[in-house]
């Protein structure tokens, strides 16, 4: 790490050389970096996120990101930048891209929810074929489309360094599924990627069937997010018939699909066998009663390593989720399960409030709380769950970050 610098004095003369006006937000922010007294030793990421709904900030544009980039060329102890929901376009990627070329200390760099498109994901993608040490790219809801997917999925055969890739409704295409499913056949370092919400013009489920042929080879990737695939049974099915042969994959997210009680029954077939997957998410889908009872023999008998289960708004009446409920007096691995959503009974608040007074689950792991009302038991929904990790973070001291971000952290920066 280099020594210090004075970030907010130096923003304040960038902007004088540049005549561009001082963002206060910005400047709010290396004012606090600056007093922090480990930053030499341990880093820091910058966080310019404009979602603060808290405190609203003047979000950062084109011409802000030129003269903070001018800055942070001196600084090798940012590691990490934060720009998500701002009001970046291509130009700003264009600056980022030089950025990234020239940098050799940024690890993390949020660009999640601007207004990149298809020239601004090329010209990011090209810089990581020559940048060796970013870690983790997240583009999600930008409108790169399926060209701008495919310079990233070139960009994967070439970079050896990335291990987080978030492609999360960018509009990517089929071909762009094919071609990162291909690449990531070469591709050793990559750990993790987010390829929710495609634009597919086609029920075939061409995709999933490249995906798992890739899973059947690749021994890197960790977490694989394939939510609003329009994914039915048979892309299960083959995606479990490639996961008895990957000893790798730990979290699976295949939320917001057409899956129903057929596809949880090749899921729970495969938790019989697999001994890796850590975290499965089967928000909206849905499995119903049959599907949920499948999921519990499976954990009840014999899987001991799945950590966390969502089957949020799945159609599941009582009868299902009492059985997942005591398939945890059993399982004692699984400690993450979020419920809310499904046609919650007497039976079910009877179950998950014994699972909560016992200590079996604790309050931070699951999306329900018991009460009494007229000296009933009730459940009442709480806002924790596996998605919220990839969109959201507690703003104030009332929400506890690890609640929140239920993912478990399995592919840390």
């Amino acid at each position: 790490m280099s020594v210090v610098a004075d970030l907010h004095l130096h923003y304040v003369q960038a902007c004088q050389s540049l005549s561009q006006p001082e963002n206060p937000f910005i400047a709010r922010v290396l004012q606090e970096a600056d007093k922090n007294d480990e930053i030499s030793t341990k880093g820091i990421t910058l966080k310019l996120a404009g979602n603060n709904h808290l405190v609203p900030v003047p979000r950062v544009t084109d011409d802000d990101l030129a003269v903070l980039v001018s800055v942070l060329g001196q600084a090798a102890f940012v590691t990490g930048l934060d720009l998500a929901y701002n009001l970046l376009t291509d130009a700003g990627a264009k600056t980022m891209a030089t950025f990234l070329q020239e940098n050799s200390t940024l690890q993390y760099l949020n660009l999640m929810f601007n207004n990149i498109g298809t020239s601004g994901a090329e010209l990011i993608a090209g810089a990581l074929h020559s940048n060796q040490t970013l870690l983790h790219l997240r583009m999600t809801g930008n409108r790169i489309g399926n060209q701008g997917g495919m310079f990233f999925a070139s960009m994967l055969k070439i970079n050896s360094a990335l291990k987080k890739l978030d492609l999360g409704d960018c509009d990517v295409g089929l071909w762009c599924l094919i071609a990162t499913a291909i690449a990531l056949t070469q591709n050793k370092s990559l750990k993790a990627i987010n390829l929710n919400r495609p634009l597919l013009s086609t029920q075939q489920e061409e995709t999933t069937v490249h995906i798992a042929r890739m899973l059947r080879s690749n021994s890197s990737l960790v977490e694989l997010h394939l939510g609003k695939h329009e994914m039915k049974n048979f892309g299960v099915e083959r995606l479990c018939d490639a996961l008895y042969e990957n000893s790798t994959l730990r979290y699976l997210d295949l939320s917001c699909n057409n899956i129903i009680c057929d596809g949880a029954k090749f899921l729970g077939e495969l938790l019989r066998k697999n001994q890796t997957l850590e975290i499965l998410d089967l928000d909206a889908n849905r499995i119903e009663d049959v599907g949920a009872i499948y999921l519990s023999e499976a954990l009840a008998t014999r899987n001991r390593t799945l950590k966390a289960l969502s089957i949020v708004s799945n159609n599941i009446t009582g009868r299902g989720l009492v059985a997942l409920a005591q398939a945890m007096h059993s399982n004692m691995t699984l400690s993450h399960i979020y419920i809310w959503g499904n046609k919650i009974d007497r039976s079910t608040c009877a179950a998950f409030s014994e699972l909560i007074v016992v200590e079996r689950l604790q309050p931070d792991c699951t999306d329900v709380a018991p009460y009494k009302v007229d000296g009933e038991i009730v459940l009442a929904e709480l806002s924790h769950g596996l998605a919220k990790h990839r969109y959201w973070s507690p703003r104030c001291a009332a929400a506890a970050p690890s609640a929140a971000n239920a993912s478990l952290e399995i592919v840390p920066v």
